[in-house]
């Protein structure tokens, strides 16, 4: 039964897993239109379940807690996450021949984590910048590599788009 208000299901944590929500879709969007293997569900499912286990941790064990005999450790859960994610990204990594593939994919899945643990943590703002960056990193370091001198025909970027 969900009691609205009660520690850990108020407006508060609504806000930070909605934010959640709206900042993974919003990097999986681009990943999706860019049709890479992982997009807009992917993504999105990754983001939202790395704030709510990180509200879990912060809110999920107040009933069992008594004062000055039980003390949980809620950063724990957070490194937990991070290992986690790690096996995911993983497996979306393949090398095939000289190529690497999934890499990115891989990464991104990786930001996306922290999004979402920082939304579910209640640091909006770093969420926000942190996604900021990314759209700067997919739209903006692309154009940048092909000005750089000695920079290949065939970037790293323009590679990801038909193979990542």
């Amino acid at each position: 039964m969900v009691i609205f208000g009660t520690e850990g299901q108020g407006l508060k944590q609504f806000i930070e897993l909605g934010t959640a929500f709206l900042l993974s879709a919003l990097i999986g969007l681009e990943r999706e239109v860019r049709r890479k293997s992982a997009g807009l569900r992917t993504y999105t499912v990754v983001g939202t379940t790395a704030a709510l286990f990180l509200l879990v941790s912060k809110y999920g064990f107040t009933d069992v807690l008594a004062p000055g005999l039980v003390v949980l450790d809620p950063s724990r859960v957070a490194a937990q996450i991070v290992t986690g994610i790690g096996f995911i990204g993983a497996g979306l990594i393949f090398v095939r021949e000289d190529r690497v593939n999934g890499l990115t994919t891989a990464a991104t899945i990786w930001l996306v984590t922290g999004v979402g643990m920082a939304c579910g943590a209640g640091l909006i703002l770093l969420a926000v910048a942190a996604t900021a960056a990314y759209f700067v990193i997919a739209f903006l370091f692309p154009k940048l590599i092909r000005l750089l001198p000695g920079s290949p025909v065939s970037t790293e970027q323009d590679k990801e788009i038909t193979h990542d």
